[in-house]
């Protein structure tokens, strides 16, 4: 089975089980699209694909470009990508008893990477870098849009896993890979799909924002905005379901997505969370799951 490839900030591998116990029956039974407008790490789209391998197509998309050359990166030339991330990876471990120069090599790279100025199988090389070496696997990025991750405290990270990479590129062949914003995604869904939504989370902290993944933001308007596509889908006969923080977990009068989709079902489960920092600020919290069915 294809699993994901990167380190995500909210990735789903966690959420798997909920996710899979939540799903509306009748997909078992008929032919679907499956569409995930914010891709992210991908954790629930190759689990879509091991288990539901007669749907009609997989459709991704996100807004962040780099992500996105990533995945095309790995669907149509993975040797390529292998044989330059193994020259990464080489590198960054011949380094490990030379902390300074490891250091000044993972800056050189992420200055390179926010130049942009490769082709693409280096630029995706980067990104899989990056997000391998730099502190705690997060991606952020400035207004300027550049990558500005420090770089983490790893030994040895796996920088090349020529074998999931092969695997990543095999079950991405069915799947039709869009960048921009998520409600493009409705013209490739034909007309019965189901929908899974992930898209940045709303912060339940002042410190919990790790939002910035484009340089775009997606604040409360966005997340309204994002309300009424799903209620555009609904009315349209499609399935969907959406993620998100629960932010009564730190207000519990608070009941910004409670009326956000009140007229749709909302979830509470359990999640483990570990990207923050602080490792006793890591563990389950609770999160959302919504669906336009019961």
């Amino acid at each position: 089975m294809a699993r994901p490839f990167l380190k995500w900030a909210g990735g789903k591998t966690q959420l798997i089980n909920q996710i899979a116990k939540t799903l509306p029956k009748e997909l078992s039974s008929t032919d679907f699209v499956y569409v995930e407008p914010f891709i992210g790490s991908g954790a629930v789209l190759f689990w879509f694909l091991e288990h539901f391998p007669t749907m009609k197509k997989a459709v991704i998309n996100d807004l962040n470009a780099d992500l996105i050359n990533t995945y095309n990166t790995i669907k149509n030339k993975p040797h390529e990508l292998i044989a330059v991330l193994k020259g990464f990876e080489e590198a960054f471990r011949t380094l490990e008893s030379k902390p300074d120069k490891r250091k000044n090599y993972y800056y050189n790279q992420r200055t390179l990477y926010n130049t942009r100025s490769g082709n693409n199988v280096l630029q995706a090389a980067l990104f899989i870098f990056l997000n391998r070496t730099c502190f705690n696997g997060l991606y952020r990025v400035n207004k300027n849009n550049e990558f500005n991750v420090p770089m983490g405290s790893y030994r040895n990270p796996t920088i090349c896993d020529s074998e999931n990479i092969l695997s990543v590129s095999k079950a991405l062949q069915n799947v039709e890979i869009l960048c921009g914003d998520y409600e493009q995604t409705l013209k490739h869904a034909g007309k019965r799909a189901f929908f899974y939504f992930d898209p940045p989370y709303k912060p339940i902290s002042i410190t919990s924002s790790f939002n910035s993944y484009a340089n775009s933001g997606f604040d409360d308007e966005e997340q309204a905005r994002l309300a009424r596509f799903c209620a555009k889908l609904d009315k349209q006969n499609h399935k969907w379901m959406l993620s998100n923080s629960d932010v009564k977990t730190t207000e519990s009068d608070n009941l910004f997505f409670d009326v956000l989709y009140s007229n749709f079902t909302i979830r509470r489960v359990k999640a483990r969370r570990n990207i923050n920092s602080k490792a006793d600020k890591r563990g389950q919290l609770n999160e959302l799951l919504i669906t336009n069915y019961d």
